[in-house]
């Protein structure tokens, strides 16, 4: 094909107006080329800001300061209770000791225990509910391991090649 009717195969595109094959071949391939770098440029930025640290505790310093408060107050009410109660401990075994005394008292028959004997059926409900509950959360700490650890595949050599080899043996 001549230059000429290259140029006129492309005279109705404005952006190739005047351009061969070649020409419109490369001008292509450089646009392409630098969009990739554009993108390669910027996965490489995203890649950098991903790991960060610095970026994400200035992007999220009012949820780190939140959630180190909450820890700290929670840190602060378990000194407080543990105290309260290392505290206390001589009262409160004092209180249990009275309670044992009098349940032994009122039933001498159920001297260990202070639960009252409930109906059949609730006792029955409550079992069931436990088992579903049990095997419910089997059922998906199960289903959530398979998906978590992939499975072995074992390839199998189909049975009739084995049989024809052993036969050749023989």
């Amino acid at each position: 094909m001549s230059q000429a009717s290259e140029l006129e195969a492309h005279s109705d595109h404005a952006i190739t107006k005047r351009m061969g094959d070649r020409e419109q071949v490369e001008h292509t391939a450089d646009r392409i080329r630098d969009e990739l770098l554009l993108t390669l440029e910027e996965l490489d930025r995203r890649r950098t800001r991903a790991t960060d640290v610095r970026y994400h505790v200035n992007q999220h310093k009012d949820l780190l300061v939140t959630v180190g408060a909450a820890a700290l107050v929670a840190v602060g009410l378990g000194v407080g209770i543990a105290i309260y109660r290392a505290r206390h401990h001589d009262e409160r075994v004092r209180r249990q000791r009275r309670k044992a005394l009098e349940r032994a008292w009122a039933h001498p028959d159920r001297v260990a225990t202070s639960i009252e004997d409930k109906p059949l059926g609730a006792e029955l409900g409550r079992k069931v509910v436990m088992i579903f509950a049990t095997s419910l959360a089997t059922a998906v700490a199960r289903n959530s391991i398979q998906t978590l650890v992939p499975s072995r595949t074992v390839t199998k050599v189909p049975a009739d090649k084995v049989t024809v080899e052993n036969y050749k043996k023989s």
